[in-house]
């Protein structure tokens, strides 16, 4: 089922300490990466100042795009849950005034969507 999920674009969670061997050089100083999650080639992460998106693109993968979104731009998000048929939740997050997301991100049942909105609400509430 994991594969299967990765396809389907569905974030599974990843370790501080990978997500750090291979991201930590884009840190500020002080800043720490408290959550992470990975897609088939995309990662995104919280870390205790932002949240940081990271882009692949192309076919080789060589071109990367880094996001950094601090969290005092994030002006409301949703979450929707899994359901019976609906494998997945849904995360999406709004920047400033904007009226549609600008984030939208899909995970499989094995991560805690509720830690994820519990996370978020502690940074931008």
């Amino acid at each position: 089922m994991g594969i299967f999920n990765k396809i389907l674009g569905n974030a599974s969670e990843v370790s501080s300490e990978k997500l750090n061997e291979k991201y930590g050089r884009l840190l500020s100083s002080n800043e720490q990466i408290e959550l992470g999650f990975k897609l088939l080639r995309d990662t995104f992460m919280f870390t205790n100042k932002r949240l940081l998106l990271i882009d692949v693109q192309g076919l080789t993968g060589s071109k990367v795009e880094y996001k950094s979104m601090p969290y005092k731009s994030i002006s409301r998000f949703s979450l929707e849950t899994a359901g019976t048929f609906d494998l997945d939740a849904e995360l999406k997050i709004w920047i400033s005034s904007a009226d549609q997301p600008a984030i939208s991100k899909k995970f499989n049942k094995s991560v805690d969507v509720y830690m994820v909105q519990r996370f978020l609400a502690d940074k931008v509430l």
